[in-house]
């Protein structure tokens, strides 16, 4: 299923509303879909590079709406929607682990690396955020910030080094952001634990 998804969403960069569907991939990844954005971004903005940065502005925005919607899943309807999605995509069980121990803080810090390094997931995130109760103004710009950090850095490279870095990015850039993605996140919860008072609770 995962191979299907990955082919098709590839397949749709040939298209002439290859926009369309970049705007749509990315609104949907940030809720529900499972194919990250950055896969049609990618030979998008490589067979077309006067137009990187468009289609950079193109997914952040889109990226940005879709964590809204997730939010709002997450906010309005965890029981009846949502979390029946993170059960569909095995991510229910990452979800209540991180629940256990979020705060408004921790939520910050998920959504930068989610939206720089697809850790954790980028659903998982906004969905988590509504259903905190999250402030939403700094969702919002959590969301704009990190998002639109990694697509207009891919943008650049790709004008600046084209089909050499896109193989880099798919091979290697992902596993370097995860890894430092998730080196941020275990140094946030050392010190959140070497710091928390008598009566916080460790995650």
């Amino acid at each position: 299923m995962l191979r299907s998804l990955y082919d098709w969403t590839i397949s749709l960069a040939a298209r002439k509303t290859a926009e369309v569907w970049l705007a749509v991939i990315a609104f949907i990844e940030s809720s529900f879909f499972l194919v990250p954005a950055d896969v049609l971004f990618l030979p998008m903005a490589l067979a077309r590079p006067d137009r990187a940065y468009r289609l950079a502005l193109i997914a952040t925005l889109a990226s940005t709406l879709g964590g809204i919607a997730g939010y709002f899943l997450g906010y309005f309807a965890y029981q009846t929607i949502a979390q029946p999605i993170l059960e569909f995509y095995g991510k229910l069980e990452a979800f209540e682990s991180l629940r256990a121990c979020t705060d408004e803080d921790t939520i910050a810090l998920l959504l930068v690396t989610s939206g720089l390094a697809h850790l954790p997931p980028i659903k998982v995130v906004t969905i988590l955020a509504g259903v905190v109760h999250a402030s939403f103004l700094v969702f919002v710009l959590s969301c704009i910030l990190a998002r639109g950090a990694r697509f207009f850095a891919l943008a650049w490279a790709l004008k600046k080094y084209g089909e050499p870095i896109r193989i880099f990015i798919e091979k290697r850039l992902g596993l370097i952001a995860a890894a430092a993605a998730a080196a941020l996140i275990g140094l946030y919860f050392i010190l959140k634990y070497f710091s928390a008072s008598g009566m916080g609770t460790t995650c």
